[in-house]
């Protein structure tokens, strides 16, 4: 049965499904749904037009769903989309979306989300990303599947971190991450790939190697941006699977990479 605590003000209009705890103190607003097998805990505020999915955990004073920090935004209907089996940790924010983009802020599955974090307007957030304590994302950003962004990196707006990416504790963010590099600093510069990463998801040595070779084309052979990056798009097509989130990189990076 559905458990919510006497304290927590639900809006009739809300859509909870039948196995949802809600702890005390809690608000969720009208427009706003929740997957079975869900916990909120107390002192959360779930608001705006938002969709969480099944088996996420929300920690205490977590604010989700409030109106973006844009000052163009006008009270247009935009949306927060969360997936399943998220763990959402104390006094994490996530912002609805804006007109100005897709209008939806999207987090996927199975990530963990430690304390503090926020996540801006039209962010879209991919699955098994970790996020440690008081990361922050601007507005815009993209993070791909298996992105670990180490505690308090900040991330510029309109930037993508490409998949299995890292950054390290306090990096600064200010151009896009290519898939499998490690970064460091402010403003952070690449620092080789993340093979432990690799090695622990199931890549054997020899994707690790074609990986390792694509960070070496971009970085170390002394090429054009436009030269490495046809460089390893023809790697690609030639049938190694390890490098095709390069392809989708590449496809959508605008600001330039960490050099």
């Amino acid at each position: 049965m559905m458990a919510i605590h006497p304290t927590a003000i639900v809006d009739p209009k809300a859509r909870i499904a039948d196995d949802v705890e809600i702890g005390p103190y809690s608000i969720i607003g009208p427009n706003v749904s929740i997957g079975s097998g869900s916990w909120v805990g107390p002192h959360v505020v779930i608001e705006g037009h938002t969709a969480i999915g099944k088996n996420n955990r929300i920690f205490q004073f977590c604010s989700l769903g409030a109106q973006p920090q844009d000052k163009k935004y006008a009270g247009e209907p935009t949306r927060l989309e969360i997936g399943d089996n998220n763990t959402i940790r104390e006094f994490c924010t996530f912002n609805t979306g804006t007109a100005q983009d897709v209008g939806v802020t999207r987090v996927g599955n199975d990530n963990w989300v430690m304390a503090y974090v926020h996540v801006a307007h039209d962010c879209q957030v991919g699955n098994n990303v970790i996020l440690a304590n008081n990361a922050t994302l601007a507005g815009h950003v993209q993070l791909g599947d298996w992105v670990i962004l180490g505690g308090f990196t900040s991330v510029h707006q309109f930037a993508i971190i490409g998949e299995h990416a890292m950054t390290a504790f306090a990096s600064a963010v200010a151009q896009d991450v290519p898939p499998f590099v490690m970064a460091h600093g402010n403003r952070a510069v690449p620092s080789g790939i993340n093979a432990e990463g690799m090695k622990r998801r199931g890549f054997s040595a020899e994707q690790i190697r074609r990986v390792r070779g694509a960070y070496k084309t971009l970085y170390r052979q002394g090429l054009s941006f436009e030269d490495a990056k046809t460089a390893i798009l023809e790697e690609a097509a030639a049938g190694h699977d390890e490098l095709a989130p390069f392809t989708r990189f590449f496809g959508q990076s605008a600001r330039g990479i960490i050099r």
